[in-house]
């Protein structure tokens, strides 16, 4: 019974922190600049979460041909870029990772 006041509490707090925010913004005219940095928070905060995950490996900043994760990710990078498919980007991102995970096992890398 506890855990369910407890996400009373949060679901109280988080409201009553962002209702304000969200009831003003309908309200109020947002400067021409403002609007035009707002749409690159996704990028950065999409950048924000996955540079680390695919950078680092054990704990140590992993930049070399045996992270599979960053080659990966690289071939994800020019997908995107050259065919702005979504699906694609991830199917291909993931069978690279695939495929390069295999390669090194095969050549006895260890991932």
């Amino acid at each position: 019974m506890n855990e369910v006041w407890i996400i009373i509490g949060m679901a109280l707090v988080t409201m009553t922190v962002r209702y304000p925010a969200l009831v003003l913004a309908g309200r109020l005219t947002l400067p021409p600049g403002l609007l035009r940095a707002l749409n690159y928070v996704p990028p950065v905060v999409l950048t924000a979460i996955i540079v680390p995950a695919v950078v680092f490996q054990h704990d140590q900043v992993q930049i070399s041909p045996t992270n599979s994760a960053l080659v990966a990710g690289l071939v994800a990078v020019l997908v995107a870029g050259r065919s702005r498919n979504l699906l694609l980007t991830i199917v291909l991102g993931m069978a690279a990772f695939l495929a390069w995970r295999w390669l090194l096992a095969t050549l006895g890398f260890s991932t």
